[in-house]
């Protein structure tokens, strides 16, 4: 499971020309789910997701974590996240779940989200072709791969 964490003013998704989901200050993930992932990888990333401290305190340090701020969280599901690039020059997502797998496991992923960060978690649309608009604050992007654990 892969997810592009972004530290955000605000940002949306709009589908079909209607918006889905808006937040403010806050964190836009981007998530992308392989077929080899499973709840124990959603329970690992949510856990470091809602735990990260990339929130600057009064000293202007990056000590706060999202659930600190009392900030918004907005998953947006993005199976490019497994693109592979070795040959050619057009990506494979041969390793990107297939829905029957990738739908349930992104649903999990936003309760699991929810609870570890006490929060409420907008979602965008899975599948949907989507548009999603962001003010990155910092900017602050954090790329996190529960295969690689660091």
């Amino acid at each position: 499971m892969r997810a592009v964490i972004q530290r955000v003013s605000h940002a949306s998704v709009t589908v079909d020309g209607q918006e889905k989901a808006r937040i403010g200050w806050g964190l836009l993930v981007l998530l992308g789910i392989e077929h080899d992932d499973g709840l124990e990888d959603a329970e690992w990333l949510s856990k470091k997701i809602a735990a990260m401290r990339i929130f600057s305190d009064e000293a202007g340090l990056m000590n706060l974590s999202v659930q600190d701020i009392q900030g918004e969280l907005l998953v947006v599901s993005q199976f490019t996240l497994h693109a592979s690039t070795k040959k050619g020059n057009r990506p494979s997502f041969i390793r990107a779940a297939r829905p029957e797998h990738a739908i349930p496991l992104y649903e999990t992923f936003v309760r699991l989200l929810e609870r570890d960060s006490g929060r409420p978690v907008q979602t965008g649309v899975f599948g949907g072709d989507m548009k999603v608009l962001l003010l990155n604050d910092g900017p602050v992007t954090i790329w996190m791969d529960s295969r690689n654990r660091e």
